[in-house]
């Protein structure tokens, strides 16, 4: 009897989020561990499947690396990396379009769709959804010509409005096209931060490979929550470095457009997308531009 009232609490304890979300678009970043082992892929997909039914409108971007870099070894072209960011020639253009587009996006789709999903495919090139230029700027402002890497000018959100406000789960691959309609690859981090912006996002969530932003160098302890200036402060001190930088700095220009709530968490968590939206505590690290509650006891 005490395992079946404690399995009700976890459900009244997730009842004020429920109704906070309802109606609201959560964007997910999926990638890292979690899109390739294969019982934390049906975790996932059961979490986004399960958001959809109780109200939530989840909207899908994914990466593909490991993919793309296997199959470009396969065709034996070289794989190079600058700053975190895929070298793309032509020939390396036409593997990761092929594979994002053709590969891992339709093995999301599937799998949702096994689990009760409606789940629709699509990329930045149907209905010019993400409109880009060839990037000739890194992060930090260095000069480099990466080929056909692209930099977002405009997002068209019609498609995804209409589907994600329907019965439908968008699955977003990272191609976007220029007005000439030259395909580009875009880091899927970026694309992401982008949509959740264009759509007016409730959150952003972005799925990796750790458990989330360190408090301190000296202290391994997980922040719960900080807000954009303690992730300035963070970074300044250089708790926040290297690959994790990116991704941070992608919450804070997504909560300066609006989004209300950004999310870093482990995908190596089994459900870990339901541990995070509809628990107090959490498991990994919320990132927002001020500490607002949803309802009076939240833990922040």
């Amino acid at each position: 009897m005490k395992d079946i009232i404690k399995k009700a609490e976890i459900l009244v304890e997730a009842l004020p989020y429920i109704q906070a979300l309802n109606g609201k678009t959560v964007v997910i970043k999926y990638g890292g561990n979690a899109m390739i082992n294969e019982e934390l892929k049906n975790y996932v997909m059961e979490d986004i499947t399960l958001l959809k039914y109780i109200g939530v409108n989840p909207v899908i971007v994914h990466g593909g690396g490991p993919d793309i870099t296997n199959t470009l070894k396969k065709l034996n072209i070289e794989s190079e990396f600058v700053h975190g960011l895929r070298k793309t020639d032509a020939a390396t253009m036409g593997v990761a379009q092929m594979v994002l587009i053709g590969k891992t996006n339709k093995e999301i789709v599937s799998l949702l769709n096994q689990k009760g999903g409606k789940a629709i495919g699509i990329s930045g090139i149907d209905d010019n959804m993400i409109e880009c230029e060839k990037l000739t700027k890194l992060d930090n402002g260095q000069e480099a010509d990466l080929g056909f890497v692209g930099n977002i000018i405009n997002i068209n959100p019609h498609v995804l409005n209409f589907l994600a406000s329907g019965d439908y789960i968008p699955v977003v691959s990272p191609i976007g096209v220029d007005k000439n309609g030259q395909s580009y690859n875009i880091n899927a981090d970026t694309v992401a931060g982008e949509l959740a912006t264009a759509l007016k996002a409730e959150k952003l969530i972005l799925l990796t490979d750790v458990e989330g932003v360190k408090s301190s160098n000296e202290d391994e302890k997980i922040s719960a929550a900080l807000t954009v200036d303690e992730v300035y402060s963070l970074i300044n001190e250089n708790v926040i470095s290297g690959g994790m930088i990116p991704k941070v700095l992608g919450c804070v220009q997504a909560l300066h457009n609006g989004v209300r709530r950004t999310h870093i968490i482990d995908g190596r968590i089994p459900h870990c997308l339901l541990l995070e939206i509809f628990t107090n505590k959490g498991i990994g690290t919320m990132i927002v531009k001020e500490k607002v509650r949803y309802y009076n006891n939240e833990n922040l």
